[in-house]
């Protein structure tokens, strides 16, 4: 029997301290040493409650339980233990947070009982986001946002936040982290002189005159609904001694409804306008190295730098209003990059002929959309008159029964308008294969067109359903790792569907033709 081995021992030297210190930890050996956020963001962070709502449903128990009156001495009581409570959850935060970047990593270290330790090498990075809320601007702060390829967070934080640090310290963070992917690259001259700040070359500006479009864009029309969404629920929640009495409006009074209906198309049209100059104001893309920077804001400040050989490709957007007005979208298809309809906007809104300027300096023209076969059109047609003729139906047999001829003829309106719309479909659809490009539209109330290199490309998914099998008709998607996710050229030719796939991408899309 062999002789158990003797126990390993000891290195030389004083054991570390157990357990160990409240303070932060040191940092690992890829990441520089540990910075603190700046003491005032206790102040920003007590103003906007920002640690101390997560203990608010916890606490309307205990408040309810009490049976406090609602009198004016309960509100200040509340008011007084909220902002102590803020106040002390902001200095806890402010006290356990620290952040460290490095050569090789970003090192994120916060918490009070539970600790958490966020390491992102520099090169998942994507892209790094500085903004200035306007509560930090007063404090001279921003809030740096760094999107990295490294999986998803459990509590849905941003993967690594850094909120509340000088406006000097944000800029020498971004530029540190990206800078720290480039690290084979040399630090300076062959003197030793520090190398020369990169060209900055203006890629687009936006035009205030331009905000005219706003009103046909969506999301910039939901801007003035959830303002006064937020106006009417916040009146429910107003004590009853203060909320003002409104006698009820007669609505057989048809003045009193047309006025109000212009009211609120009043308010459509100028709050459209005036979220999207809160949002855009001063919007500006520039080339700048090797990556492309987009600032903009009014109140809350933002610039995002993207790198841009993380660019895979471009969309290129307009919706039927703004088709009308011949304006346009761009936002940029980057791997790995989060909210990339927000972060990667490179033009917001504005001319389809600035759009496209811009669209074709950041990435190749694959050439002219090639036109999907006549039995789209078709198939187009057919489901957009579908609906029509099933109502249509539907009114004949009441009318035969019931007399319901009003049924009938919506039926027929239905019908009749179905027509244009499929046409319209139809026409939206193209794709088209360039040298290093390819691209794929459709769409008809918001229209898409997707521009995207051949290198983006790790995949194609070909469907066909019963009804596209016997028009000779396929859908073909290009899966990528940007954008979202994958973008189809619907019913195409079945048999063009192999040579575009070998035309847009890499030699192994000519298994799709030995597959079929």
């Amino acid at each position: 029997m062999q002789p158990a081995p003797p126990p390993p021992r000891r290195p030389a030297g004083p054991l570390p301290p157990w357990p160990p210190p409240l303070g932060p930890p040191p940092a690992p050996p890829t990441a520089g040493a540990p910075r603190r956020l700046s003491p005032r963001v206790i102040a920003v962070h007590t103003a906007t409650f920002r640690q101390a709502r997560a203990f608010v449903p916890a606490v309307i128990p205990i408040i309810a339980a009490t049976g406090f009156d609602g009198g004016l001495r309960t509100v200040v009581l509340l008011a007084v233990g909220v902002t102590v409570l803020s106040l002390l959850t902001a200095t806890l935060n402010w006290w356990r947070f620290s952040y460290a970047d490095g050569p090789a990593a970003v090192v994120i270290t916060r918490g009070l009982l539970a600790r958490s330790v966020r390491t992102v090498p520099n090169d998942r990075i994507r892209g790094v986001d500085v903004e200035a809320p306007p509560l930090h601007r007063v404090f001279g702060l921003v809030r740096v946002r760094i999107d990295a390829a490294a999986g998803a967070v459990t509590d849905g934080d941003e993967e690594l936040l850094v909120d509340g640090i000088p406006r000097a310290e944000g800029d020498r963070l971004r530029v540190a982290v990206l800078t720290h992917r480039a690290a084979t690259a040399p630090a300076g001259t062959p003197d030793g002189a520090p190398a020369a700040e990169p060209v900055e070359e203006e890629y687009a500006r936006f035009d205030h005159r331009w905000l005219r479009y706003a009103p046909l864009v969506g999301t910039y029309l939901a801007v003035p609904l959830a303002a006064v969404g937020a106006l009417f629920r916040l009146a429910e929640e107003l004590p009853e001694q203060w909320t003002p009495e409104f006698q009820e409006p007669d609505l057989s009074d048809l003045r009193l409804v047309g006025a109000g209906l212009v009211i609120a198309l009043l308010v459509l049209l100028v709050g459209s306008v005036v979220g999207a100059a809160v949002v855009n104001w001063r919007f500006r893309v520039v080339r700048r190295g090797a990556s492309l920077v987009a600032s903009r804001g009014l109140l809350t400040r933002r610039h995002t730098e993207l790198e841009v050989d993380r660019i895979r490709g471009v969309t290129v957007i307009d919706g039927l209003g703004m088709r009308l007005v011949r304006a346009a979208r761009v936002s940029a298809l980057v791997t790995g990059l989060g909210d990339a309809a927000g972060r990667g906007q490179l033009f917001p809104l504005g001319p389809r002929t600035e759009a496209w300027a811009l669209a074709r300096r950041v990435t190749d023209d694959p050439g002219a959309l090639v036109a999907h076969p006549p039995a789209a059109r078709r198939r187009r047609v057919l489901r957009a008159v579908a609906f029509g003729l099933l109502v249509t139906a539907g009114g004949g047999v009441l009318l035969a029964g019931e007399g319901a001829w009003w049924l009938l003829a919506a039926g027929a309106g239905l019908t009749a308008l179905g027509v244009p719309v499929g046409l319209a479909r139809y026409r939206s659809l193209g794709h088209a294969a360039g040298p290093r490009t390819f691209a794929v539209r459709s769409g008809w109330l918001v229209r898409e067109q997707a521009v995207l290199e051949r290198r983006a490309v790790v995949g194609w998914q070909v469907r066909q359903s019963f009804f596209q099998r016997r028009a000779g008709l396929a859908t073909v998607t290009a899966c990528v790792g940007a954008g979202s996710g994958g973008y189809a050229a619907l019913d195409m030719a079945a048999d063009e569907v192999p040579g575009f796939a070998l035309a847009a991408s890499e030699p192994w899309a000519g298994a799709l033709g030995r597959g079929r």
